[in-house]
């Protein structure tokens, strides 16, 4: 077996690939061809991100600061310490040029008519409109702390954002407070429109316009107000209490994240010393954290909720959602599965599909059983309903719920105590591992048999994100497909036991062995003179193991191309390492979520659809399903879509060694992969 060459580094570290991918979103919110209202929305995911970011893998890495490790070996070679330094240097970087950025905007938003003023630019003709509103809604909202040396400082929310407030008294006295920015109040005012142009300010400044009736109680000969924000480490801590049971343990872990450890603080950086040093020595933080100089406003994730005005000049062309070819959304979704696989690639087919499948379960007399994993539902699920309907109407319904699912905790407690109510199976996952997995089996009696339908899906059984995340649906009638998809739902139950599996390929078990395996026939081929190919389209790749395989793959001569979203720690393009490897990532108005393997097999290509990245996690630490594509037609069509995202060269970005995420650039025919595929389906339709 032929080791690759060793590159002097070859991994790029995982944070680092992380950042580069938040800068692909900054990049979007930076270009002047993506619709204005849609780029202040990018500004809003740059800045999400980068909260979740720090609230779970920067956290991680203080922790290992802090548990006086040096994190080589955690960390792909880079010592700890000096990948928090690197890691706030570069989010420093970010962090001004997506100030720069918002100003270009809001410059933008001007010629536009758009004017997003701030208290010192608010007109006479809306002085009363925002006293009332101040009055009504604002007001009763507020949460203010007044801050004293004598009285310990509450824990501040986690993200949430304040106005650090100084008033300098009239015996030269400093009196300092806090105002909590309401949550449950929208941040963009809109302002009655005046000589056709709109006006927006933002809920901080209309707090700024009321300071003096906020604090007229103190006789203050000046005030001011800047903005600060603490995000904290988002590790679940659970309790040993043997009485409560495994949701009253989430819930109450959930809770106590709103004080965990202060991992990253950022502030308006025009605010004066002496108060940012009164606030830091105040709230503990240290030189382990992540202290970022920002601008006059935080959270910008509130962006994402930027209001559209009306303007849909301003906004992306909305599509409708198709229907897929040959599967109705009149009559029984049963008796079409039955006959033919059918395949559902969400945004651009509509979600209707996996409801009415539960739907039409949760009425028919013959369906006996529904199981179903579920990961992240909608804030509303007809999902769960559906569930729920199906259990009223004495189905046996069992669900794997799992209420780890990173900032997703409080919507799956609340939905699984309502399952739990109405006698639904709750199964909380395999203990040690998330259950990460996309699938549903029901069984229906026909005949004197039962005959299972089910699906398998790259995403989460969310209607809210099938609006905006891609991912791929398999509706199917396969009896071999499903009684292993049986086996998985029987290893929750009785997870001691591990099975075999003849089609799907399951974490934590098995994933790697069978890659490696199907990675190993075509490097077999490839010595044989054989055609070896590898596709692989997935959300991040940060498995040293997995990269390393490749890196073999590549050395043996077998051409791999890569869509990689977000994470990249493969190098690709590096001489006698990773010279058959190309990579891209494509960012755009959808976010790219699906996870396809093609392996070339002597050109009669295996193909499957995954939950799983080719991540640690994934591999070793999750209950995950690639499921197999044995429909020819369906294979074609997953083909024919990676080709034409692999020809993206609008969206795409070049992965390279320096992760500088160059835009792919050519003289071929302009592909942007996202409407491309769109007018495919639309065309097959029409065909």
């Amino acid at each position: 077996m032929t080791k690759p060459e060793k590159h002097n580094n070859s991994y790029i570290n995982r944070e680092v690939s992380w950042l580069q991918f938040n800068a692909r979103v900054l990049q979007e919110a930076a270009d002047e061809t993506v619709p204005l209202i849609e780029r202040l929305r990018f500004l809003g995911i740059f800045s999400n991100n980068l909260d979740e970011f720090f609230k779970v893998r920067y956290a991680t890495v203080k922790r290992i600061v802090q548990a006086g490790k040096g994190g080589k070996s955690e960390l792909g070679g880079m010592k700890s310490q000096e990948l928090l330094e690197i890691i706030t240097k570069i989010v420093i970087e970010q962090q001004s040029e997506s100030l720069e950025i918002l100003s270009n905007i809001k410059l933008k938003l001007r010629d536009e008519n758009i004017f997003v003023i701030d208290e010192t630019q608010i007109l006479d003709f809306h002085h009363d409109f925002l006293k009332n509103y101040f009055i009504q809604k604002v007001s009763p909202a507020l949460v203010t702390i007044i801050l004293n040396d004598l009285v310990q400082l509450p824990n501040l929310k986690d993200s949430a954002a304040y106005l650090a407030v100084r008033m300098v008294l009239k015996d030269d006295k400093k009196q300092y407070a806090l105002i909590e920015i309401p949550k449950s109040i929208n941040r963009f005012i809109e302002l009655p429109q005046k000589d056709g142009k709109d006006y927006i300010i933002m809920l901080d400044d209309l707090l700024r316009y009321f300071l003096n009736d906020i604090f007229n109680i103190f006789l203050y000969e000046r005030i001011s107000a800047h903005m600060i924000k603490i995000t904290r480490d988002a590790e679940l801590d659970f309790e040993s209490d043997l009485s409560k049971s495994f949701i009253e343990k989430i819930s109450d872990s959930v809770k106590h994240r709103e004080t965990g450890q202060p991992v990253r603080f950022v502030y308006d950086k025009t605010i004066d010393t002496e108060t940012l040093e009164y606030l830091m020595s105040k709230m503990g933080i240290d030189s382990a954290d992540s202290i970022i100089p920002g601008g006059r406003y935080h959270n910008r994730r509130d962006y994402m909720g930027f209001p559209s005005l009306g303007r849909q000049d301003l906004l992306y062309k909305k599509i409708t959602p198709l229907p897929v070819k040959g599967l109705p959304l009149e009559g029984s979704i049963f008796e079409e599965i039955s006959k033919k696989d059918h395949l559902i690639f969400a945004p651009y087919h509509t979600f209707s599909y996996v409801v009415k499948f539960l739907r039409e379960a949760a009425l028919d007399l013959n369906v006996k059983t529904i199981k179903i994993t579920i990961y992240r539902l909608a804030e509303i699920s007809h999902i769960a309903s559906s569930l729920i309907n199906a259990a009223i109407n004495g189905k046996s319904v069992t669900v794997s719920i799992e209420l780890q699912a990173r900032f997703d905790e409080q919507a799956n407690i609340d939905y699984a105590q309502q399952m739990e109510e109405e006698g639904i199976h709750l199964v909380f996952g395999v203990q040690g591992l998330k259950v990460h997995s996309k699938m549903c089996v029901i069984e229906r009696e026909e005949g004197k048999k039962l005959k299972r339908y089910g699906f398998v899906s790259t995403g989460n059984f969310n209607e809210s994100t099938a609006k905006i995340y891609t991912d791929y649906t398999l509706f199917t009638a396969n009896q071999s497909i499903l009684k292993d998809i049986n086996k998985v739902f029987s290893f929750f139950e009785t997870n001691y036991q591990i099975f075999k599996y003849k089609h799907i390929i399951t974490s934590p078990h098995y994933t790697q062995k069978a890659l490696f395996n199907l990675i190993d026939n075509e490097i077999y081929n490839v010595k044989s003179g054989k055609p070896g190919y590898i596709r692989l389209k997935m959300n991040s790749i940060s498995s040293y193991i997995m990269v390393d395989k490749l890196y073999e793959a590549s050395n043996a001569g077998v051409k791999i191309q890569m869509i990689v979203r977000g994470i990249c720690c493969l190098i690709p393009g590096i001489k006698g390492m990773s010279e058959n490897i190309e990579v891209i990532s494509i960012v755009d108005k959808f976010l790219e979520h699906t996870r396809l393997y093609v392996f070339g097999n002597n050109n009669l290509p295996k193909v499957y659809i995954s939950s799983a990245d080719w991540m640690t996690r994934n591999i070793d630490n999750r209950v995950e399903v690639s499921c197999p594509i044995y429909d020819e037609d369906i294979k074609q069509e997953l083909l024919d879509t990676f080709d034409i995202c692999w020809n993206d060269n609008v969206k795409a970005r070049l992965l390279n060694e320096s992760q500088n995420n160059e835009y792919r650039k050519n003289d071929k025919k302009k592909t942007r992969a996202q409407l491309d595929i769109y007018n495919y389906y639309l065309k097959k339709l029409k065909n």
